[in-house]
C-alpha cells in the first residue's frame, strides 16, 4: 500500500465509529469509483474547517461572529436553553417547537478530563445571565453523571443571577413498558415523580 493511500485511510478513521476497515473501504470507494465526489468532499471539508467557528453569543457552530439563532428577533430572549454540544441543540430544534435562545457548552464538567468552567465557556455564560433579560434557564445536560453535576452548578449559577433554573424530564419513554425500562431509568424516574392534578 502506498504511504498517501495510507494516509488517506488513517485520515479517516478521525471520525467516529470508522475503525480500519470502514476507513479503507471509504477510501477505496472513493479513489475507485467517486473521486470527482470525493474531491467535492475535500474542498467542503477544508473550506468548514477554515471557516466555521463559534458564535460569540451561544458558541454553537457558526460561519459569522453572531450565529442566526442569536441575531434572529422572533426568538424569545427571555428564555435560555443550555446544552452540552451542537447535536443536541439541532435535536431540540428538529423536536420540538422551542423558540428560545441558547447556549452550547461544548462538554459538561469533567475533572479528569481537563473540563472546568473555564473550558465549558461558564464566564460568557454569566455575563448573560448578568443581562437582566433572561428569566428562565432551561438545563438540558444528559443524564448521566457528569451531564447532573454540571446541572447542579448551571442551577446554582442562575440562582445566583436571579433566573429561575429549569431542568429537562427524565425517566420512562412515551409508549415504554416498565418492564422493559432499564433499572437506572426507572429510579430516577421513580425518583422525579411528579403530583397529578
Amino acid at each position: 500500500m502506498s504511504k498517501l493511500l495510507g494516509d488517506l485511510i488513517e485520515a479517516l478513521r478521525c471520525l467516529p465509529g470508522v475503525g480500519g476497515k470502514s476507513a479503507q473501504r471509504m477510501a477505496f470507494h472513493l479513489l475507485e469509483r467517486d473521486r470527482e465526489r470525493g474531491l467535492r468532499l475535500s474542498q467542503v471539508l477544508g473550506e468548514a474547517m477554515r471557516d466555521i467557528g463559534n458564535c460569540e453569543r451561544c458558541r454553537n457552530f457558526s460561519e459569522t461572529p453572531v450565529c442566526a439563532l442569536c441575531s434572529s428577533s422572533s426568538r424569545d430572549h427571555q428564555v435560555l436553553c443550555v446544552v452540552e454540544s451542537p447535536t443536541e441543540l439541532a435535536a431540540i430544534e428538529q423536536a420540538t417547537g422551542y423558540r428560545g435562545q441558547y447556549f452550547v457548552l461544548l462538554g459538561r464538567l469533567s475533572p479528569l478530563d481537563g473540563l472546568g468552567p473555564q473550558e465549558l465557556g461558564l464566564d460568557r455564560l454569566v455575563e448573560r445571565l448578568g443581562e437582566g433579560e433572561i428569566e428562565e434557564m432551561i438545563i438540558a445536560t444528559n443524564p448521566t453523571v457528569e451531564g447532573e453535576a454540571t446541572a447542579h452548578y448551571l442551577a446554582q449559577l442562575a440562582r445566583a443571577a436571579g433566573v429561575k433554573p429549569s431542568r429537562l424530564a427524565h425517566g420512562v419513554p412515551l409508549g415504554g413498558e416498565l418492564e422493559f425500562v432499564d433499572r437506572g431509568t426507572l429510579a430516577h424516574a421513580f425518583g422525579s415523580r411528579q403530583s397529578v392534578e
